[in-house]
């Protein structure tokens, strides 16, 4: 039988993550256990993550999975998307913002209409997957993470947008 995951719950993304993440449970279970020098087997650390009855994750655990998580290429995003969801669930929204480029971007100018661009798109993504939800009258789960996905990705470029202006009127002040 298998268990219905939902991201919005800080214990599903992180269960979800690391099953995704190379090597899965089993490999974050030996990355575990050579992290802390105490043996974990993969189904103890499954029935942690499931929070199964008598079964509990240490906030210490789930840090050096995240750091697990981060080591593996390109996983950055998966390795976090917990913490968002543990976040939201106190009224908290925390965005995974990339870093720029060393130095900026060269024309920032340029970079500001692209984001303000993804903005728009991710806009026009959000209200039609929002007018698709709500067609019904009912949320679903499904309906619930794709939302919670395009309000981020909206959220993230955003940030990305705000860093290039705040990096676009300081460049001008240092010419004038």
């Amino acid at each position: 039988m298998t268990c219905r995951r939902v991201e919005l719950h800080w214990r599903d993304a992180l269960y979800t993550a690391v099953s995704e993440t190379p090597g899965g449970v089993a490999a974050a279970a030996m990355y575990l256990a050579q992290r802390r020098g105490k043996s974990i087997t993969r189904e103890s650390l499954r029935k942690k993550l499931r929070g199964l009855e008598g079964e509990s994750l240490s906030m210490e655990m789930a840090e050096l999975l995240t750091e697990w998580m981060q080591e593996q290429a390109g996983a950055q995003a998966r390795a976090t998307g917990w913490i968002q969801s543990f976040g939201s669930q106190f009224g908290l929204a925390m965005d995974d913002v990339p870093p720029p480029p060393e130095g900026g971007w060269p024309d920032e100018m340029q970079a500001i209409r692209d984001k303000v661009l993804s903005i728009s798109q991710h806009a026009g993504n959000l209200a039609g997957t929002t007018l698709g939800a709500l067609m019904d009258g009912n949320v679903t789960h499904d309906e619930a993470n794709a939302l919670t996905q395009d309000l981020r990705a909206l959220r993230a470029i955003a940030h990305r947008m705000e860093r290039s202006v705040l990096r676009a009127i300081s460049c001008m002040k240092s010419d004038g």
